[in-house]
């Protein structure tokens, strides 16, 4: 039993993994190599492999707006050679529009100066330590008011932009918690994205909460899962106290309902 269980061990280690297999628009895709592969590419998008025993693992995100296809993903060696390639057939998700209301006072709300190159260098953080661990928690118990990959109309005129996170109903003060362990590297009062958190939970995965009416951590904190972060709020570009989150691989917002399970709210008849 014991040369069973360590030969299938040796084959696991010596295997390429990538799944979900096929993944659609918005997915994060597990990558699984043996040690000699550190980074992988796709689509001109390279991620950093980290190691896990005899094994490397990352995350290789894909865009919401990536075009449904086939590409080729490659695994790389230390000095960018192609170790092992194969291809990736990814779907049509078939997001759907939503339009939304607001004031003309919040639509035109702009980012403060450093706002807009803050946040985004923190999506792009790929730190070493892997804090994350599986199941995630959601942060808030309310349903989903508005989902992940939607195209925004506001005020009856399309963006272009589409939603980046969820959306869930909660009233005024109600505990965020974080979905899981991380450091805590933005804990900030921004213009608009509001009140904001964002955790680095490690080897490039990462999660941001929006519009909070105020903190309960500060910027180097370390969480556990369920730690509480903050409390739903309004701030920022927002219409109603409700939470709008984010999940980010390797600087890439993916779709959070791959991680948590959030009901959507009842359709209003």
């Amino acid at each position: 039993m014991f040369y069973l269980f360590a030969v299938a061990r040796s084959v696991l280690a010596q295997s390429y993994e990538a799944v979900p297999a096929p993944p659609q628009q918005g997915d994060t895709l597990r990558l699984r190599a043996p040690a000699a592969a550190q980074s992988a590419r796709m689509n001109g998008r390279t991620v950093r492999l980290f190691r896990d025993g005899s094994v490397r693992e990352g995350l290789m995100p894909v865009p919401a707006q990536e075009r449904p296809g086939t590409y080729k993903l490659e695994f790389l060696d230390g000095g960018g050679a192609v170790v092992n390639a194969r291809d990736v057939v990814v779907r049509d998700a078939h997001f759907p529009r939503q339009s939304i209301r607001m004031t003309q006072e919040t639509a035109a709300l702009k980012a403060d100066p450093g706002e807009a190159e803050a946040a985004d260098a923190f999506r792009k953080t790929v730190t070493e330590i892997r804090f994350w661990t599986e199941p995630f928690t959601v942060p808030v118990p309310g349903c989903r008011t508005s989902p992940y990959g939607v195209g925004r109309v506001v005020n009856g005129k399309l963006t272009g932009n589409y939603h980046a996170g969820y959306d869930q109903r909660g009233a005024a003060g109600t505990p965020v918690r974080a979905v899981a362990a991380g450091v805590v590297r933005i804990a900030r009062k921004w213009t608009l994205h509001g009140n904001t958190i964002g955790i680095d939970h490690g080897q490039g995965l990462l999660s941001m909460y929006l519009h909070l009416s105020r903190f309960a951590v500060a910027e180097g904190a370390e969480v556990k899962r369920g730690d509480v972060v903050g409390y739903v709020g309004t701030t920022g570009r927002s219409t109603a106290p409700h939470l709008h989150w984010s999940l980010y691989a390797n600087g890439i917002p993916v779709n959070p309902g791959q991680w948590v399970k959030v009901a959507a709210c009842p359709v209003k008849k």
